[in-house]
């Protein structure tokens, strides 16, 4: 069977479903040489068997606003694979959420999973509810009907969701309430809880401090380092502001950030006192990033993405498909070096192969932005254990992972000039869920 016969045949099974055939065309474009070269996998038709999740689960969830109005949403859980562990993956409250999205998203955490070599799964959920502009009082609402449906699916040795975009700790802590009322037990069966309801140090901060960690080891490979490193970054939430503050500690310099109204760009560095503002102004304000412009009077640029300036390092830490062809041929043509994903595909194929030309060195979300999951693994390590690790202790052990997840990188991506991070994360990833399921005789 040839492989565009194989992604032909996934399409055809899966219509109107765009992200997530990017995401499978991704990673099987990469993984098919080993796949087809090894008769244990290829006859088994392991890709038959990955492509396809496990089980799929959509429910409607109902609950009354604060004008007693009632509305009506639609939530779903993605349980993909479970080769390596149970089912770990991200809750998503955002309005675009659709079945595509989160199998694109599951698919991914699969493989990602896999890189940071814990025993842990792959999957997603979410739901079409929108938190903005919405009072504690419906979030708490919303949060605690769906649990109402999701705590049938779920459990600490069968699916451990966590947070995404839209569920922070405040989500996480009515779900997490409303579990335990129901189940009638105290069990980590979400990740991403606050410190005074068992979460792990440093949870927040994860993704972020990962994907530094992840293009720090990229600099070392190459003998240069982060040292006066100009970073553009995208994004204004969790792994953007911890990313610009990992940065900091470590010599780079965040010159951009950005939220859906478009970007501010300080030359002289998002930093100190501007950093901390920042995250004030987003965790606790809920504010627009033009604030920030107007208080260190920066410039803001309205309906703009941040990959106009010049720099060496790009991180795209806001969502997916937010990075074109033409995004990366301008900071190609402004002098970028490298690039890491921060959020979840946030660069399309066609910016992929425009950087893979240019000689930009280019990490995907799997193996870059892995850090966030990773902690959410530690996260149910101390929660088994009854305990709390040392932040330090939870930041060598972050660090050691991202720096894990880069050898594997390299062995399985290793080119003749320079490591090629797509194919060597996919095919690192695929190998060990492959083999897992070899083991459990597919099942």
């Amino acid at each position: 069977m040839l492989m565009n016969d194989f992604l032909n045949r996934v399409e055809a099974r899966n219509p109107d479903q765009p992200e997530f055939m990017q995401a499978v065309h991704e990673v099987v474009e990469s993984v098919w040489p080993v796949y087809e070269s090894t008769p244990e996998f290829y006859q088994s038709k392991l890709l038959d068997l990955m492509v396809e999740p496990e089980r799929q689960i959509s429910f409607r969830v109902s609950w009354m606003d604060d004008n007693g109005k009632i509305q009506v949403n639609r939530a779903y859980r993605i349980q993909y694979n479970s080769a390596l562990g149970p089912y770990k993956g991200g809750m998503r409250f955002h309005p675009t959420v659709n079945q595509s999205i989160l199998k694109f998203l599951g698919f991914e955490q699969t493989f990602k999973n896999s890189l940071t070599m814990l025993a842990m799964g792959g999957g997603k959920g979410g739901a079409d509810f929108d938190p903005k502009g919405k009072s504690d009082h419906e979030v708490r609402r919303f949060c605690k009907n769906m649990m109402m449906e999701l705590y049938r699916h779920i459990g600490p040795d069968v699916d451990v969701p966590a947070g995404d975009i839209g569920v922070g700790q405040r989500e996480i802590g009515y779900m997490f309430g409303a579990y335990g009322k129901i189940k009638n037990d105290y069990t980590g069966v979400l990740t991403g809880r606050s410190l005074g309801l068992g979460g792990s140090p440093l949870r927040s901060q994860a993704t972020g401090f990962g994907v530094v960690y992840f293009v720090e080891e990229m600099l070392k490979n190459v003998g240069d380092s982060l040292e006066g490193k100009r970073v553009a970054v995208s994004g204004s939430g969790n792994v953007a502001q911890y990313a610009m503050k990992k940065l900091e500690e470590l010599g780079g310099l965040a010159i951009t950030a950005s939220d859906s109204s478009g970007y501010v760009y300080d030359p002289e560095g998002i930093k100190g006192e501007k950093l901390d503002y920042l995250l004030d102004l987003k965790q606790k304000q809920r504010g627009r990033i033009s604030e920030y412009a107007k208080k260190y009077k920066t410039q803001y640029f309205e309906n703009k993405k941040p990959w106009d300036v010049a720099c060496d390092i790009a991180l795209p830490c806001a969502s997916q498909n937010e990075l074109y062809a033409e995004d990366a041929k301008e900071l190609v043509k402004n002098g970028v070096k490298y690039v890491a994903e921060g959020a979840n595909m946030p660069t399309t194929p066609d910016a992929m192969a425009i950087f893979k030309e240019s000689g930009v060195l280019f990490a995907p979300g799997k193996a870059s932005n892995a850090g966030g999951v990773a902690t959410s693994g530690f996260e149910m390590s101390q929660t088994s254990q009854r305990l709390n690790w040392e932040p330090e202790e939870v930041d060598r052990r972050l660090k050691g992972v991202m720096q894990s997840i880069h050898a594997q990188c390299a062995e399985h991506g290793a080119e003749k000039k320079q490591i090629d991070y797509v194919k060597g994360a996919n095919v690192a990833g695929f190998i060990r869920v492959a083999n897992a399921m070899i083991s459990r005789g597919l099942e």
